[in-house]
């Protein structure tokens, strides 16, 4: 069974195959060995990122742990994934239409122990090495992009780098409202939300402030979704470029797993699944 519906991984790789450079070149003697398929590497990858295990465990006699890791740095030397990310986001917007009237941000930690670039004390692990994730998403959880950072960071000076990976989208709408946890309680906060020309939804420290009764549960609901990719709750790379490209990776699938579902129910189209 494969690590994700071939649903979901074909027009993704398709879309992939397009930012690829061609490569028409050829060894002058002809007696180099020849390349492996794209196509076979990217599925591996798919595996290391859902199943979060070693690139060792996921090589074969199709395609070898080193040729994992060299054609994972060369796509981030591209940048292709960054540019995949956003044409999954205009092709959602096109289709769909991200809701960017109320976006949330919120934080995750998880588990580093390798340490690395992004890796610091975590406050919930007695002290252990882990990663913060910080995430903002549309009024449907639709991830619009994301950062990684020491688990000892704290969450609000996230904030305006978190966002400022919405850029790609052209920027988010004037009074468009933000919504965050008590964590963000802060004066400095609003001010600086203030200054972006949005309007900030956060919880007061000291008062309840139960989930479901905010449209902050999306973003709990997009981290656990991330979480299901266990590359990410485990993370074993030292490389913040690395760790960055698994980030876009991820929701790329999530993004393209709601643009199906949601299609599903609006559109028909050839090879549409049955369920």
């Amino acid at each position: 069974m494969p690590a994700v519906p071939l649903s979901i991984i074909g027009p993704i790789f398709e879309q992939f195959a397009e930012l690829l450079p061609d490569r028409t070149e050829t060894h002058p003697l002809g007696c180099h060995n020849p390349r492996i398929p794209d196509r076979v590497v990217f599925e591996k990858l798919v595996q290391v990122l859902v199943f979060g295990c070693a690139y060792e465990k996921i090589a074969d006699g199709t395609c070898s742990a080193t040729t994992l890791r060299r054609r994972r740095d060369e796509w981030i030397g591209l940048g292709v994934m960054e540019r995949l990310r956003e044409v999954v986001l205009d092709g959602y917007d096109r289709a769909i239409g991200l809701d960017l009237s109320d976006i949330a941000v919120d934080c995750c930690i998880t588990k580093a122990p390798c340490g690395g670039q992004k890796a610091g004390r975590s406050p919930v692990d007695r002290g252990k090495r882990g990663i913060k994730r910080s995430v903002v998403v549309d009024a449907n959880g639709i991830p619009l992009g994301a950062i990684a950072a020491p688990a000892n960071r704290h969450d609000s000076p996230l904030l305006n780098q978190t966002l400022d990976t919405t850029n790609v989208l052209g920027g988010l709408p004037q009074e468009a409202s933000i919504h965050l946890d008590r964590g963000y309680d802060s004066r400095t906060v609003r001010e600086r939300i203030r200054e972006r020309g949005l309007v900030a939804e956060i919880s007061e420290k000291g008062k309840p402030a139960p989930i479901a009764a905010t449209k902050r549960w999306v973003v709990e609901r997009t981290n656990s979704w991330s979480n299901a990719h266990k590359k990410l709750v485990w993370c074993t790379e030292r490389v913040g470029s690395v760790i960055d490209f698994w980030l876009a990776f991820s929701a790329v699938i999530i993004t393209v797993r709601r643009l199906v579902r949601e299609g599903w129910t609006h559109y028909r189209w050839e090879g549409r699944p049955c369920r």
